[in-house]
């Protein structure tokens, strides 16, 4: 399956840390009928663990323990990613979101007719933060103390993540 790859940059808001690490979107990883199934097995495979199926929370936040890859399983949904002045990414099923530690997702669309399967490298715990300054003086070390995944969660060894964030820490 073909699938298109895209990447953005968010910088820090005052409110959204966001990351020096890129946003990865996949769009269309997958043609299966059962995307949801399909999806937290190959993110089960690559290690990417403590999985989920939801919605989107409809307001912004960010995680500070890990890093969090969101791949749709059923219907389609907006969302805002990189804070108050992200951008707004339109993903339906079979597309996948890789998101750096720090940077800040919510979802738009007011419906709730979609499916997220949802998982972290390694399975690691996540928190929930919405960017009040005690909040950021906490996250802030976190973010920049976590590894880089060992693995792309839907190509393992051969995913974008590992070439772009690989790349950047080195720059850093």
């Amino acid at each position: 399956m073909q699938y298109k790859f895209e990447k953005y940059y968010f910088d820090d808001d005052g409110t959204t840390p966001n990351s020096h690490l890129p946003l990865i979107v996949y769009h269309q990883v997958t043609d299966v009928e059962d995307k949801s199934a399909w999806l937290e097995e190959r993110f089960k495979a690559n290690g990417w663990t403590n999985n989920w199926r939801d919605i989107v929370l409809p307001y912004h936040h960010f995680h500070s323990t890990t890093h969090e890859v969101l791949g749709v399983g059923k219907g389609s949904v907006t969302l805002q990613i990189g804070g108050k002045n992200g951008i707004k990414i339109e993903v339906s099923a079979g597309d996948v979101l890789i998101i750096p530690a720090g940077v800040g997702h919510r979802a738009v669309s007011r419906h709730k007719n979609y499916e997220i399967v949802g998982g972290y490298p390694d399975g690691r715990d996540w928190d929930l933060l919405k960017g009040s300054a005690e909040e950021r003086k906490k996250a802030l070390p976190r973010i920049a103390q976590l590894p880089i995944p060992n693995t792309d969660p839907i190509f393992n060894q051969e995913g974008e993540l590992l070439k772009w964030w690989i790349w950047v820490k080195a720059l850093k």
